[in-house]
């Protein structure tokens, strides 16, 4: 079965998204957190991107994530910079720590990578078992507006060391009922002209209306659900809109 964030697409999230890139995101999170001294959990860590700031802001957050490629890439950054924070592997769906933190973070509509709603709404349930009382969770989600099945498009990147690794991204299902998007990501590493490697990927993309997952939110206990748009704290979302984000408060303990 083909999978995401492998050893190639892992490397070039790292180059295309360095450490101190931002698309608000960074910036915005960090508002959102200032007022929370205790504990914060970042599932699907990646490569630190958003960690790395929130810790050099002096937040106590820790990560964990599926793939080892993008840990190894994440403990690298950190270690860079003198950080050591806890770093785990473990899937979102059964968080692998049995600690309660005061706020939970999924950016980057990484939330939506679980095209499956029963596995959406366990990583939810996941996230309000391990927040304390009054904790706070931050998401982010987008809907996606490209449905062509069978458009493509390519990139290309060239490394420090003459490699170069392109991608090939191309849709190959949409399921308008189950609202989710499968596509096929093709990487390869060339070399001097030569193919060297080549690297497979099945990119699933789940979209959710916005009272559709105030609801959700909802029916499984958060309270106090503020939706924001494209990192404008509190400006509700409209047709332009790219990201939305939604900040939730568990209230059950």
């Amino acid at each position: 079965m083909l999978n995401f964030y492998n050893r190639m697409s892992s490397e070039i999230y790292d180059i295309d998204k360095p450490i101190g890139h931002s698309f608000g995101d960074v910036e915005f999170y960090k508002e959102c957190l200032s007022g929370v001294s205790g504990p914060i959990l970042e599932p699907a860590v990646g490569t630190g991107r958003i960690l790395i700031p929130l810790l050099d802001a002096g937040l106590d957050v820790e990560g964990f994530d599926l793939s080892d490629e993008m840990l190894a890439i994440c403990r690298k950054n950190c270690k860079e910079r003198d950080l050591s924070p806890r770093l785990y592997q473990g899937r979102m769906e059964s968080f692998p720590t049995d600690r309660s933190y005061d706020a939970i973070i999924i950016p980057t509509g990484t939330f939506l990578l679980l095209h499956k709603r029963k596995e959406s709404i366990q990583v939810l349930e996941q996230c309000y078992s391990h927040l304390n009382k009054g904790g706070k969770l931050i998401l982010d989600l987008f809907v996606p507006k490209e449905f062509s099945i069978g458009r493509a498009s390519t990139r290309t990147w060239h490394l420090a060391n003459g490699d170069i690794i392109t991608l090939e991204d191309k849709l190959v299902e949409v399921d308008f009922i189950n609202q989710y998007t499968i596509s096929h990501n093709r990487y390869e590493r060339w070399r001097e002209g030569k193919l060297v490697a080549t690297e497979l990927e099945q990119f699933p993309l789940r979209w959710y209306g916005v009272e559709e997952f105030r609801l959700l939110l909802n029916s499984l206990g958060f309270k106090e659900i503020t939706i924001s748009s494209d990192y404008s704290r509190h400006k509700f979302p409209d047709p332009s809109t790219e990201i939305i984000t939604f900040e939730a408060t568990a209230v059950h303990k």
